[in-house]
């Protein structure tokens, strides 16, 4: 990452040079699905993936060309390729070299320039407003009322990917071809690879999500699964309130869904539930230091390991974001020994997740009286194909610019109960003992500085 100021730097220049408008406001893992992961990427090493420098394709400039739309001006005199060129691959290219390709900011402003020039763009991880998302949304319509239409949409990732979903609608049929682009690292743009399927699913949700899926054959995926690939989009079309986006990525989205139930279980300060405060700890750590925690499992699966960590590390890392002392640590059960270490077991080999889980969207917010925030939060999981899977409000309490504290979670009751079962709890004590009791490799927690 760049400095911010030289960041700030960097995005002036380049929209003075470009003169562009304002920007808007716009299952558990398992070890067969390790051993796949492991043989694709040996595979796609050993044969090589696409990787030759091309210009954009047609389909990549394609937009809104059915009856029914009407097409943004461009602006300028240039085509449609030459301002797509310009803006990926000229922003990119300078942005690699300025070392920023990974900063929020810039995708901000390459899905800003590209709407501003007519494109329908939208982030990979649906965390920046879509532009001209008004034109999917009539895309929407068109499939509903059974009308033929056709639209490309862009999604830009942070690392200098991307991807276009060039769909066409036939009398209500969708198809779908999907390209996948990528920029080395000298910024010289690359094809990957295309696929094309007819969704089997294909929904505009209540939410403002397109939501569809479709499955696609490879040669390589073939020969591992003996399957067709099946592949689950969710686009934001609907614009989110700034503030909303803000909020969550200050609060929730750190904590998140991975391998902790902060915001999967009911709790308060009155009552901390069924909360884990040895995954708490993992999670805080690393929104405290910006990496993750020293405490790590052994490299045998079959060792089970247990760190001694000084009191006053525990206990710093955990009180960090929540209201909890050494009384409340020891009554839900984390254990102290006699000279005042805590023992503490980080999740082995048999305590993984399924790796595709939802993420958190905050959609509502309220400044309560008191100084907290109640958050209401949905979680999108595309895997699931839907834009709220479960629902919850969180109450959080801001303590300074940068310091916070969750305070509660509450679940909100669905039609039906979900079945978080892509989240796996730790083993109990008595699972743990049968693992791992005849194995058991002690550690000292080392890094006394980093509090």
């Amino acid at each position: 990452m760049i400095q911010k100021n030289n960041l700030n730097l960097f995005l002036k220049r380049e929209n003075q040079n470009k003169n562009t408008q304002k920007r808007k406001e716009r299952m558990a893992l398992n070890p067969l699905y390790i051993f796949f992961s492991f043989i694709f990427i040996t595979v796609a090493v050993l044969t090589g993936c696409g990787g030759n420098t091309q210009t954009l394709p047609d389909l990549i400039v394609r937009h809104c060309k059915d009856m029914n739309f009407t097409k943004l001006p461009l602006g300028g005199q240039k085509s449609d390729e030459e301002a797509m060129v310009e803006v990926l691959s000229g922003v990119y290219s300078k942005a690699l070299k300025a070392n920023a390709a990974d900063s929020p900011e810039l995708l901000e402003y390459v899905i800003d320039s590209l709407g501003s020039r007519g494109y329908v763009a939208v982030d990979w991880e649906n965390q920046v407003n879509m532009e001209n998302g008004e034109l999917a949304l009539a895309f929407c319509t068109a499939v509903e009322q059974r009308r033929d239409a056709e639209l490309t949409i862009l999604s830009v990732a942070y690392n200098g990917e991307f991807r276009t979903y060039d769909i066409k609608s036939r009398q209500g049929h969708v198809e779908v071809v999907r390209t996948y682009y990528r920029f080395d690292k000298n910024g010289a743009l690359q094809y990957d690879n295309q696929v094309r399927y007819f969704p089997g699913v294909w929904e505009y949700t209540e939410e403002g999500y397109l939501i569809f899926e479709g499955s696609y054959y490879t040669d390589e995926n073939y020969i591992l699964t003996y399957s067709d690939t099946l592949e689950h989009v969710a686009l934001r079309i609907l614009p989110l309130d700034k503030t909303c986006r803000e909020l969550n990525r200050k609060y929730i989205l750190p904590i998140g869904y991975s391998k902790n139930n902060l915001l999967l279980t009911d709790w308060s300060e009155q009552d901390f539930g069924e909360l884990d405060f040895y995954d708490l700890f993992e999670r805080f750590f690393t929104m405290l230091y910006g990496y993750p925690s020293p405490c790590i499992p052994d490299d045998d699966v079959n060792t089970g390991v247990i760190y001694q960590i000084p009191a006053s590390v525990f206990e710093y890392v955990t009180g960090a974001y929540l209201k909890a002392d050494r009384r409340i640590l020891v009554a839900k059960g984390i254990l102290l020994s006699e000279d005042g270490m805590y023992l503490y077991k980080p999740r082995g080999f048999y305590e993984g997740e399924y790796p595709d889980i939802p993420y958190p969207e905050v959609t509502e917010y309220t400044e309560n009286q008191d100084g907290t925030i109640t958050l209401t939060v949905n979680a999108v999981y595309p895997e699931e194909n839907t834009s709220r899977a479960f629902s919850h409000r969180t109450v959080i309490r801001p303590l300074s610019e940068e310091d916070f504290q969750y305070v509660s979670n509450e679940m909100i009751p669905p039609e039906k109960a979900y079945d978080h079962w892509w989240h796996s709890n730790r083993l109990t004590e008595e699972a743990w003992q049968d693992l791992y009791g005849g194995n058991i490799l002690w550690k000292q927690y080392n890094m006394l500085n980093d509090y």
